[in-house]
């Protein structure tokens, strides 16, 4: 027995001894071949200046070597930024168990040399720009971890990966194949935990030798053209945590026995045809952190469960037939970040526990049947940013807190039965970009703060009840494209600080009661495409200088007080329509002619055309009659003398 360490240790000292006398010639050899591979490659920031001529590799930034041989055993460049091709001097590098390049720039073929590292497990050349039909790499039998995904790849689906038996993880999607089939032999790959097929341009379904694979752990098949039923076989895979079925052609439901799936942390089963209602199971799903359905024709309700689940982080099912109301806990006790369950029947009481956990980013129910007040639970919502209810039956006053999120960007509390005020938080929600309150009960002032909030692109506050006189502060909104004021009770002028709204593409404030000029600052809107400024009491001449420099697709000032001739520019823009039901606007004799138009021609105002022929004519008449007296002048001297010319002149 005491011999046996000392065996050992003779043992290690040989290897030793022959490594050393081995190690100079491959070293070299390596390092070759490492020079090679970087002289193909495009290197920016400068990552492999430590790869120069020396007699070991070892120290090359991103490779490393067996510590006994001193051998190549790895290359790790992930994400610095190379371009160029992959040397086929790689196969030099008999002792390579890894290759990992991902997320860089690389381009051209894969060199068919790779075959030659025959030690290879692990080759990721992912996110890159690699080309051509991939090259059959079923030599390699030691491969356990093959990602070749995101590139552009194209030819026909690398069936020939189901003979490498030995792969934990195999991700050979998004890339450019003609269209195929998951290879039936799929269920070879008896090791297989994590696979990634997704945008393969896939078609069929998913070969029953696939749910054989019982130590699948994370499956995706997105964005594909999968058909079939939702596969019921899903549920032999009893490790899955992860499932990605979204955007295929799918149908059925959903089979009770998902739920037996108990280590699923993420569902994403969107845009199929799927339909039915959600198995009751799937709510005791208490790890599940993912689940997006939306897209598809679900029925019924959501399983109380889901109310209870203490990990759930994302929630989508929008656009789904999914209604009555919704699970009275949901969020209450998960640290929720986004939730989605727009264009549904869901009614009822809004759920009030969304932002228990402060972390809620994304809340989005429009189009469904809520109804009574909004929650105040979700002025909690500090790091709200999409805020959109609109088209439900909503009522009563919006909690104060709610105006003031200080990283919303978005809110939309369009098409409810809202009352109350803006309350002057607004200006604390300088990151909002949208505001929609269109069609409620509002009403008050339009709050001078919203000229605090800087990135407001879109405000939209028509067909509510605002009184008062339009805020001049909006006029320092630089970032104002669409502003929607009509069907209000406003009053008094329009502020000339409108026209510093430089970015201003629409503005609508018809149906109010303003009244005095149309501002001369318009003319200044030059990317202006739409003004609407009907049915109010706007008085004063319609200067063709205020709009001159605006090019506009939709104008329409009918229905008010204005004064003046309408220029043929305007009559273009607008058409008679845009000026009707103004008493005092009339255009040229000539226009109406030309353009073929219903409104009055104005009187007293003479065309230089027809002064000029006013003139000619006059002088015409004068020459004329001239020279008539002139003849009668002298015929009478010449025939009947003095005296009858006297008596002739006399007439």
């Amino acid at each position: 027995m005491a011999k046996h360490p000392f065996s050992f240790l003779h043992f290690l000292l040989c290897c030793c001894f022959f490594s050393t006398l081995l190690s100079p010639s491959l070293s070299s050899v390596e390092v070759e071949a490492l020079l090679r591979f970087k002289k193909q490659l495009e290197d920016p920031l400068r990552r492999l200046d430590s790869w120069k001529v020396s007699d070991s590799p070892c120290e090359f930034f991103g490779v490393s070597c067996d510590p006994i041989t001193g051998l190549v055993t790895k290359i790790s460049l992930d994400n610095q930024s190379l371009s160029g091709e992959i040397s086929p001097s790689i196969s030099e590098l008999q002792s390579l168990i890894s290759l990992v390049l991902p997320s860089n720039l690389l381009s051209g073929y894969l060199p068919a040399e790779l075959n030659e590292c025959s030690n290879l497990r692990e080759l990721n050349v992912s996110a890159n720009h690699l080309i051509g039909t991939i090259l059959d790499l079923s030599e390699l039998r030691n491969l356990q971890i093959l990602d070749l995904s995101n590139n552009s790849f194209s030819g026909r689906f690398p069936s020939w990966v189901t003979n490498l038996t030995g792969l934990v993880s195999l991700a050979v999607g998004d890339n450019h194949y003609d269209e195929g089939e998951i290879p039936e032999s799929i269920g070879n790959l008896k090791n297989l935990s994590f696979i990634f097929f997704a945008s393969s341009q896939l078609r069929g379904e998913i070969p029953e030798s696939f749910f054989e694979i019982t130590t699948m752990e994370s499956l995706d098949f997105s964005n594909n053209s999968i058909s079939g039923n939702f596969p019921k076989s899903i549920t032999k895979l009893q490790k899955l945590y992860k499932i990605e079925l979204f955007a295929n052609q799918l149908t059925g439901e959903i089979p009770p026995e998902l739920a037996n799936l108990t280590l699923l942390q993420e569902i994403d089963i969107s845009r199929n045809h799927l339909y039915g209602k959600l198995p009751e199971g799937l709510g005791q799903l208490k790890n599940l952190e993912v689940f997006h359905i939306f897209e598809n024709n679900f029925s019924g309700e959501i399983p109380a469960g889901f109310g209870d689940m203490r990990n759930l982080l994302l929630f989508s099912t929008y656009r789904n037939n999914l209604s009555g109301e919704f699970p009275a806990n949901f969020g209450r006790f998960s640290p929720l970040k986004s939730i989605d369950i727009s264009e549904n029947q869901f009614s009822g009481g809004f759920p009030k526990y969304l932002c228990e956990s402060g972390k809620l980013q994304f809340l989005l129910a429009l189009g469904n049947k809520f109804s009574g007040e909004f929650p105040g639970s979700c002025s909690k919502c500090r790091d709200l940013q999409r805020l959109r209810i609109n088209e439900n039956l909503l009522s009563g006053e919006i909690p104060s807190g709610i105006w003031g999120l200080p990283k919303v960007e978005i809110i939309d509390f369009g098409n409810n039965e809202f009352t109350g005020r803006i309350p002057p938080q607004i200006g604390i929600a300088t990151s909002l970009t949208k505001l929609y309150l269109v069609n409620n009960k509002f009403s008050g002032k339009i709050p001078p703060e919203l000229g605090k909030l800087a990135n407001l692109g879109k405000l939209y506050l028509n067909g509510n009840d605002f009184s008062g006189k339009i805020p001049s502060e909006l006029g320092v909104l630089q970032q104002l494209s669409s502003l929607h004021l009509e069907e209000n009770s406003l009053t008094g002028s329009i502020p000339a600080e409108l026209g510093k709204c430089g970015m201003l593409v629409e503005m609508n404030l018809a149906r109010n009661s303003l009244n005095g000029n149309i501002p001369e600052s318009f003319s200044l809107l030059t990317n202006l495409h739409s003004l609407n400024l009907s049915w109010n009491t706007l008085t004063g001449s319609l200067n063709p200088d205020n709009l001159k420099n605006l090019k506009l697709s939709s104008l329409d000032l009918s229905m008010n007080q204005l004064t003046g001739i309408v220029s043929s520019n305007l009559l273009q823009m607008g058409g008679d329509k845009a000026f009707l039901g103004n008493k005092g606007l009339c255009v040229e004799k000539s226009l109406k002619i030309q353009m073929h138009s219903g409104l009055k021609v104005c009187r007293g105002n003479n065309t230089k055309e027809e002064l000029l022929l006013f003139f000619i004519i006059a002088s015409v008449l004068v020459v004329i009659l001239v020279g008539f007296l002139v003849a009668i002048y002298r015929e009478c001297k010449k025939e009947q003398g003095r005296v009858f010319c006297d008596k002739s002149l006399e007439i």
